[in-house]
């Protein structure tokens, strides 16, 4: 193995200022949920493969999935040809200032603006050309770089830095230069892995490679990086991230450093074998690289916006979610179309789209949007395809598949497993049943019980308008896909907390009804009710008040106590969602007792087994949008069965609790811990099939 020379420092330096990235680095604050929760969900809905990598540069908090995978890079093979040309650099083999002249045989296809933009006899630094091949992604300005420090050195280099599967294959649109047409057919361009390119981010950061000022220098070039459809897509506006990207038709790329308030975040996301190869900024590949980028940040920072503190207009100038929905419905409503990119970027494209809608309504051509504008759009078009309206969504028809066979054995993959009678509520068969386990999202048939057995006195609290807030919007994991000064009424946002297993709705709701539900709101059919809070001992003996705690605390709270009063006597709540938390854990059999309590109110029974549901939603500056929710409950085709939650997290495997009926009888079956998303159903599938047959016979236990 080819070692570089000494220049190539090892050393860790906690001290180093660089020009681009902040120097201070405190440790990261403690957050409600670990990255794998946070993450999972997100590589498990995609479409493609993917492996990523992620540390906090200050506190050393990392995760990491498929991290060892060799991956396709594109275009981020780019930033190891950075790195040889300043190693060559140091050792004086090749000067930045050397000028190269751009012939018209140089010039490739692609991504840059040397080939458009410029004419042979044009000279540039080599310097200048790393510049291009990082911010632009230059394909000339690369394979004149790799003109000067070749292709077998690049590979050499990265292997001296522990990164062996890093390597370049090929001059960009040069396949006859492949030094290894193996991997060039199976990567293409260059691989590498999560880690690896995790690790030389982390090496930049310290100043280790080549040398502190090359170090400064590379992270200088990535800074420059012009591709803000990726990682840096969804981060708050003014966000620092010096990384670089790469792009072919089935790969999407990105790594680079964050700066974020509490310090540098180091984040590698790989795509292959992705299934949406569209070139546009929906691309579901770059839209995930975003979520990922995202969700590290809101990990590691707290993002507060006090409540109320929303713009009332729109205006050239403006960015965000937003705008890009305002260019959607302006596309959809303008005839003909404006055709505008949805950038997100409240240009003067956009300004003049404005000005013609207004014209057409008989507005003030004020070229800005305000409530009257937003009135005349009608609801927002968010999506591509756009979401229906809300009422033919809810009338829509649903065919069902024909009963499962009575016929097999219970193969199942679950940790544990209980089944209940479904009229009576008696226990009749489980495995493991009694065991605490992570429960995931089965947390929110609590959560929706305690707010249904309120509207089972009060029905006038459903119609009353929830306000989504910050707090709920950066609640990390699955969605109901409400922002922050969003307004829905109560009952289309239990739709959203049971159908799509909205996390966010999980914590609106907990906060609009917290001091609502805390004493005796549980009270009903069941007979639960709860009690007032109690005193603390203090040490001296004498009482003193608990700590006040906030609406969801006191939700969580009620949780607890109704809990306690239904006898599920292996079941805690830490939070009203369901995201993994120590000590937040129910035995299969409490699940199942708190399905069948829960069954007994009919409103629940209709929520649950809802295949989908639209409605509309209002934003605080008055604008409106459809939102559509599909039930996660894959059972729900099936003819016989009837709900009832699923939920999936890293530590509590794939759950589900559902309930099936046959022959006028009921059955409640929940499995915890299945292996996987589909394997919950084969599990519940393969337990319902076997109970009706032991009811049929006469068996009374599982042996």
């Amino acid at each position: 193995m080819r070692c570089f020379p000494s220049i190539l420092v090892r050393r860790r330096s906690a001290s180093l200022v660089l020009l681009v990235l902040s120097v201070w680095r405190p440790p990261a604050p403690a957050a409600a949920a670990d990255l794998k929760d946070r993450l999972e969900p997100l590589i498990e809905r995609h479409r493609g493969k993917v492996a990523v990598a992620v540390r906090h540069l200050g506190s050393g908090e990392s995760y990491t999935h498929r991290g060892d995978e060799p991956m396709p890079t594109a275009s981020l093979i780019k930033v190891a040809v950075m790195i040889e040309a300043y190693r060559r650099s140091e050792t004086g083999e090749l000067d930045l200032n050397r000028t190269v002249t751009l012939r018209d045989e140089d010039k490739v296809q692609g991504s840059g603006i040397l080939t458009p933009h410029f004419s042979a006899g044009t000279t540039l630094s080599v310097r200048d050309l790393v510049r291009l091949m990082i911010a632009w992604s230059d394909n000339t300005a690369t394979n004149l770089v790799l003109d000067q420090v070749g292709l077998e050195a690049v590979n050499d280099g990265m292997q001296s830095l522990d990164c062996p599967n890093t390597r370049i294959h090929a001059k960009v649109f040069r396949g006859e230069t492949s030094i290894d047409p193996e991997r060039s057919k199976r990567f293409g361009l260059g691989s590498t892995t999560a880690g690896e390119m995790l690790s030389l981010l982390e090496r930049l950061h310290g100043g280790e490679i080549v040398s502190k000022a090359a170090s400064a220098a590379m992270l200088e070039h990535l800074a420059a990086c012009q591709d803000r459809a990726k990682l840096p897509r969804d981060l708050p506006a003014g966000t620092k991230v010096a990384h670089k990207t790469g792009s072919v038709s089935a790969v999407r790329t990105d790594a680079g450093i964050v700066n974020s308030p509490s310090g540098p975040i180091a984040i590698c996301v790989l795509t292959a074998e992705n299934e949406d190869r569209r070139w546009t900024d929906e691309n579901a590949a770059e839209k995930l690289c975003g979520a990922i980028g995202r969700s590290v940040y809101r990990h590691f920072n707290t993002i507060a916006v006090p409540a109320g503190d929303f713009k009332e207009t729109l205006a050239v100038g403006d960015s965000g979610r937003l705008v890009e929905d305002l260019q959607r419905t302006l596309n959809a409503r303008l005839q003909p179309s404006p055709e505008l990119s949805i950038d997100g970027e409240f240009g003067p494209a956009t300004r003049a789209a404005v000005v013609r809608f207004q014209e057409s309504q008989e507005l003030a051509t004020s070229g800005s949007v305000g409530p009257e504008t937003w009135s005349k759009l009608g609801p927002l078009v968010t999506s591509d395809p756009p979401v229906p309206d809300a009422e033919a969504a809810n009338t829509q028809d649903f065919s069902t598949e024909p009963p499962d066979a009575l016929t097999g054995p219970p193969f199942v993959t679950c940790e544990a497993w209980a089944i209940l009678d479904g009229r009576g509520g008696e226990f009749l068969w489980g495995a493991n049943e009694t065991r605490p386990l992570d429960m995931a999202s089965t947390t929110k048939i609590m959560t929706a019980w305690l707010v249904l057995e309120l509207a089972r006195r009060q029905p006038e609290v459903l119609d009353e308008r929830l306000t989504f807030s910050q707090r709920a919007d950066d609640t990390p994991g699955s969605t109901a896909g409400l922002r922050a000064g969003e307004s829905v009424p109560v009952r289309e946002v239990l739709y959203g907390l049971l159908l799509p297993s909205g996390n966010d709705a999980a914590v609106a709701l907990a906060e609009h009804f917290g001091d609502r539900v805390h004493v005796g709101d549980t009270a009903g059919a069941s007979g639960i009710g709860t009690e007032d809070a109690v005193e603390a001992p203090r040490p001296n003996g004498r009482q003193n008040p608990l700590p006040p705690l906030d609406e969801r605390d006191r939700f969580v709270a009620a949780m607890n106590r109704a809990a306690g009063r239904l006898g599920l006597h292996e079941t805690r709540f830490a939070n009203p969602h369901g995201l993994t938390a120590k000590e937040h854990r129910a035995s299969a059999r409490d699940l199942a007792r708190l399905a069948w309590t829960a069954m007994q109110n009919p409103l629940f029974c209709q929520y649950v087994g809802t295949r989908q549901r639209g409605a509309a939603v209002t934003g605080p500056t008055g604008y409106r949008r459809n939102v559509l929710w599909k039930n996660t409950n894959n059972l729900l085709p099936v003819e016989g069965y009837e709900g009832v939650k699923t939920g999936t997290t890293g530590a509590a495997g794939a759950c589900l609790v559902s309930c099936g009926v046959r022959d006028n009888e009921r059955l409640i079956v929940v499995v915890l811990g299945s292996s996987s998303s589909e394997a919950r159903y084969v599990d519940s599938r393969n337990l319902y099939r076997w109970a009706w047959l032991q009811r049929t016979t006469g068996a009374t236990d599982a042996d």
